[in-house]
């Protein structure tokens, strides 16, 4: 693509998201008062993926989700809601969105390339939805099935975004994330709004602040991509990522998409908590139902995510309802609250009747995490909440005995994270930031004891746990973290109000730096191409294969390609991953984990594709087996087998560069 045409797609980009937004203002402000801006932001995306999702669930053109969004705005312009005078106060939030986003765009600008890590699954996902858009989407690695084995909401909706927008899959890939952050950005600044009077900017930190294990990693004298890689191996045999390093990283997986919706679920039951009897019955009523959009589409983005904020949503909602018992208010103004896990469930239903998924439960920890690298890895947090409880140690030390048990059944850092977790639960009083660190606290320790049973082994038994319940962790006791040291600072600090005028000029050199930094340190982790085309690289790397990508693309209708297998994260699999259309099988293992093998189709698969390439007689049998349509012969298909393929029954459509592209007869 050319420059031009990537400007006209982040225009037309941005132009989608503003409208959603500007339509959805309105009809939150009598609600959510001087928040209603920014929480139109993420609540605007989840209702038009909701709606987009049922437009593709009953196969109707995807274009028919914007139809809401034009009536609500018509609507509220005939009611004169859109008056500049107020949109003109909401300027700050606008900034706040497009800084992070265009400096999130800036990173991807660097490194946009499809082509590591679980780049080529994250773009398999997202093409297949915007060149097929049903529900359920089908599945690019696995011809003949779909994607109902897998949490792909998140590509849903960054596919739709692109449908509407006009944009390129390959360029959605590189607005994906920083539409991620600017959304979290703009609402995890409302949080700060909602929590502070002051420093509101501290809360921002989550997403800038490495993890204590970056500064060791630094240390010890290793280059910026080891110290990146190595700060998320820290915890042995886990992943634990924290989101600088996961926006860097450039992965448009599912654990970093679902963070606006984790950071908007947070502001929502913050709120909720804060101004619930200030609230007319409507409006809980519009607190409530978004709060169910946002929980309901956790196991569609993230399944993890709705095992940890489920039960937190219920914990706001019981500690609303003991609030006014306690206050002697019994008139039920909280039940709406009781309708947000049955509306959550509801509102996707017919996902998880198409749901096919292999869990083993939960299990007991037999080796908890060496306590040094659990600091490495939650240190700050845990250093603020001891720094700021020390007076209530010194006043009640007896307390710390609860870390003893822990410690003697060798949970030792389990121990460390209970002893703050008891302190804040004794307070006579709980804020909000506290209860966001009992929260916090409470997924580090059951992660220290607990674990969910999947196919990873013995080894890496702990893996995915850690992986999926860590950043919202992070999110978590970031946020509570930094806003108590917002709250200590505004009454026990020194720092004066500074003058508008250096305020603006401290946000722009801090940002200003920000923007030159993927510049000048190597964010692109040796991969960068200067674009926002995500597989602009092709032209030099693989010239062969692109000519043949770009011929693909333009195909339309039901087709299945043969290409070569090569096992995971590698090359292979990449045709139908930069094309969307579906392989007989791609990166296998990814494709057992999610499947398993009942029906034995892992070695049949990959014997058959050999076979394909290898014996010209039964190429076409095995084919018209699996129903495809194509068959791929490049380099890769070249280099894997022995590839004799017969002209009989086969037609080629394309021949250039040594890559040449058959269609079944017929």
């Amino acid at each position: 693509m050319s420059p031009e045409q990537q400007i006209l797609s982040v225009v037309s980009w941005l132009l989608v998201l503003t409208f959603l937004q500007i339509s959805l203002y309105p009809s939150l402000k009598k609600t959510f008062r001087a928040y209603a801006f920014p929480a139109s932001f993420a609540a605007s995306v989840l209702i038009f993926t909701f709606v987009s999702w049922y437009c593709g669930l009953f196969v109707l053109p995807i274009q028919l989700a914007l139809v809401p969004f034009i009536l609500l705005f018509c609507y509220h312009l005939w009611k004169r809601e859109y008056r500049w005078t107020d949109l003109k106060q909401e300027w700050r939030w606008e900034l706040v969105f497009l800084l992070f986003f265009f400096l999130m765009l800036d990173v991807r600008f660097v490194n946009p390339t499809i082509s590591y890590a679980e780049k080529f699954m994250d773009h398999a996902f997202l093409t297949s939805v915007m060149r097929t858009p049903v529900v359920p989407p089908l599945d690019p690695w696995f011809a003949g099935g779909t994607m109902n084995v897998y949490y792909y909401l998140g590509y849903w909706i960054f596919g739709c975004l692109g449908i509407v927008s006009g944009v390129p899959s390959t360029v959605v890939f590189n607005l994906a994330l920083p539409t991620v952050l600017g959304i979290s950005a703009v609402t995890l600044y409302a949080i700060g709004t909602l929590l502070l009077d002051r420093f509101r900017w501290l809360l921002l930190l989550v997403f800038f602040l490495p993890n204590p294990s970056f500064f060791y990693q630094i240390i010890l004298g290793k280059g910026i991509n080891a110290v990146l890689w190595d700060s998320t191996r820290t915890i042995t045999n886990t992943i634990n990522e924290y989101p600088l390093f996961s926006f860097i990283w450039g992965d448009v997986h599912a654990h970093i998409i679902s963070i606006f919706n984790q950071i908007f679920l947070i502001f929502v039951l913050l709120y909720a908590y804060k101004y619930w009897e200030s609230l007319e019955t409507k409006g809980k009523w519009l607190v409530c139902i978004l709060a169910a959009i946002s929980l309901g589409s956790m196991p569609l983005i993230n399944t993890w995510d709705v095992l940890i904020y489920a039960p937190i949503t219920l914990g706001f909602a019981a500690l609303i309802v003991w609030r006014d018992w306690k206050d002697n208010r019994h008139n039920f103004s909280w039940w709406p609250l009781v309708t947000i896990p049955p509306f959550a469930v509801l509102s996707y239903v017919p996902f998880y009747v198409a749901l096919q998924t292999h869990t083993g439960g939960v299990a007991i920890v037999h080796t908890p995490s060496d306590p040094v690298q659990f600091l490495l890895v939650n240190g700050w947090f845990i250093a603020i909440f001891f720094a700021l409880l020390f007076k209530d140690m010194r006043e009640r030390p007896y307390l710390l005995l609860v870390a003893v048990p822990f410690v003697a059944a060798g949970y030792v850092a389990a121990a460390i994270a209970v002893i703050p977790l008891v302190y804040f639960i004794a307070r006579k009083h709980w804020d909000l930031p506290a209860i966001l660190a009992i929260f916090g606290l409470l997924i580090l320790i059951f992660t220290e004891l607990f674990y969910l049973k999947d196919n990873m082994g013995d080894t890496y038994f702990r893996m995915n746990t850690i992986f999926k319940c860590y950043l919202p962790a992070w999110i978590l006791l970031g946020t509570s973290a930094f806003s108590m040291m917002g709250i200590w600072l505004a009454h026990y600090g020194r720092i004066p109000v500074l003058p508008a005028q250096k305020r603006a000029l401290i946000v722009m050199v801090v940002f200003g730096i920000l923007f030159a930094t993927p510049f000048i340190i190597p964010l692109d982790l040796n991969y960068g191409s200067r674009s926002l085309d995500g597989l602009a690289y092709l032209d030099t790397a693989h010239s062969a294969d692109a000519g043949a990508v770009a011929y693909l693309r333009t195909l339309n209708g039901n087709e299945r390609i043969v290409e070569a297998e090569g096992g995971d994260y590698t090359y292979y699999s990449r045709i139908s991953s930069f094309t969307g259309i579906p392989a007989l099988i791609g990166m296998p293992f990814h494709e057992f984990m999610w499947r398993g093998d009942d029906t034995g189709w892992y070695n049949t698969r990959l014997a058959d594709i050999k076979t394909m390439y290898e014996d010209p007689d039964q190429t076409v049998p095995l084919m018209q087996k699996y129903n495809a349509t194509l068959l791929y012969v490049g380099d890769a298909e070249r280099e894997r087998y022995n590839v004799n393929i017969s002209t009989t029954g086969l037609v080629p459509v394309y021949s250039e560069q040594g890559t040449t592209i058959y269609r079944i007869a017929g």
